[in-house]
């Protein structure tokens, strides 16, 4: 446990769905995290969390919010879920952490940031991979000019869609959802701590499939009216000069998938799905014929929780966190930015500033926190 720490953060669970699970159970191995409680709309799936993970309560969301153990709620709800939940839980006088995106729209994930201030918590959000070996190894090859000046990136996310197999995959096609919501915030994120803040993007976003048909077994056969783009191309300059492409796709087949690739004057670097926090990063220099592996950053490996775990040792001790609720905030506004974009056939300029986090140094802050 770090000096100072004092007793682990009491966290709460609201959503006991299939990502629950890959917050948990890497969660159990941070010092700085005590799982106090769980809650879902459906009562039997929190029960059923509670009992794999020795969570010793399962209850409603009321009952969370009231319980004074409960410091940090972790919202892991549908996104149209995010808003209205979060605004419960600062109003509980608690702080949050939302898995991704913060909300469905800018307006909303103004006002949740505004909350916070209000009540002086905490909001962090998801995703939290790029602080993994990965991001974070190509991260520091570009900041000590291994490949010279950035000048473009390729991001690459093309898929067919989840209704074949995800259990309940509706979401994924209303708003808030789409490849732009669902998979865009790990791209995005990724390339603002690549490559900082983006000067302006435009977009083309279109319903390729409007309507699609549930294959996954308790839902078979049922059809879902698709109410949001399910395709998107755009490209983005960034204040570093960089300007590139990203296509984010549920309607396409064999397409490039967890593609991520930043061009510079003196070389190239292959990066990982950044969906994932670990895996190898690829250089390959401007006039050399081969790819190399580079020396990761660290060798520690992180899995999601880790952006929690930091947020609960600020809670403790002070001081800023990296999966925080302002670069959530920035992402959010990126992602309406692209659907304006489209819209209105214009540029568009963030609205919300950004600030790049300090690059995980060593990976030592986090070995720290782990049991």
């Amino acid at each position: 446990m770090l000096p100072n720490m004092g007793k682990p953060v009491g966290v709460g669970v609201i959503g006991c769905g299939s990502v629950a699970c890959q917050y948990l159970k890497p969660g159990g191995a941070f010092e700085c995290l005590r799982f106090v409680a769980c809650s879902d709309i459906l009562p039997d799936a929190a029960q059923a969390v509670a009992a794999e993970f020795g969570i010793p309560k399962a209850c409603s969301n009321e009952e969370l919010l009231a319980d004074p153990e409960v410091e940090v709620v972790l919202n892991l709800t549908i996104p149209s879920a995010h808003y209205p939940l979060a605004m419960a839980t600062l109003d509980a006088g608690k702080h949050t952490y939302l898995e991704k995106p913060l909300a469905i729209t800018r307006e909303l994930g103004l006002r949740i940031m505004d909350k916070a201030r209000q009540k002086n918590r905490k909001v962090g959000c998801a995703p939290d991979t790029f602080m993994g070996r990965a991001i974070q190894t190509a991260r520091k090859a570009i900041d000590d000019g291994l490949i010279g000046r950035p000048v473009g990136f390729n991001a690459f996310m093309m898929l067919p869609g989840h209704e074949k197999w995800h259990p309940n995959p509706e979401f994924h096609y209303d708003i808030g959802g789409g490849p732009l919501f669902d998979m865009g915030p790990y791209y995005l994120t990724a390339l603002l701590n690549l490559l900082g803040p983006v000067k302006r993007l435009c977009a083309l976003a279109a319903i390729e499939i409007p309507d699609r048909t549930i294959g996954s077994k308790a839902k078979f056969g049922k059809v879902i009216d698709v109410r949001t783009p399910d395709h998107m191309t755009g490209s983005i300059e960034f204040e570093c000069g960089a300007v590139g492409s990203i296509i984010l796709s549920f309607a396409t087949h064999h397409g490039p998938y967890g593609q991520l690739v930043i061009f510079g004057s003196e070389g190239t670097l292959e990066i990982p799905d950044p969906n994932h926090h670990t895996g190898n990063v690829r250089f390959r220099a401007k006039d050399s014929a081969e790819w190399s592996e580079l020396k990761p950053a660290f060798t520690h490996e992180y899995y999601r929780s880790v952006g929690l775990a930091e947020m609960a040792q600020a809670i403790r001790n002070g001081g800023s966190f990296r999966a925080s609720g302002e670069q959530g905030l920035a992402v959010l506004d990126l992602m309406e930015g692209f659907l304006e974009s489209s819209a209105g056939g214009k540029h568009f300029t963030p609205t919300v500033a950004y600030q790049r986090p300090a690059p995980v140094s060593g990976g030592k802050s986090f070995e720290n926190l782990s049991r």
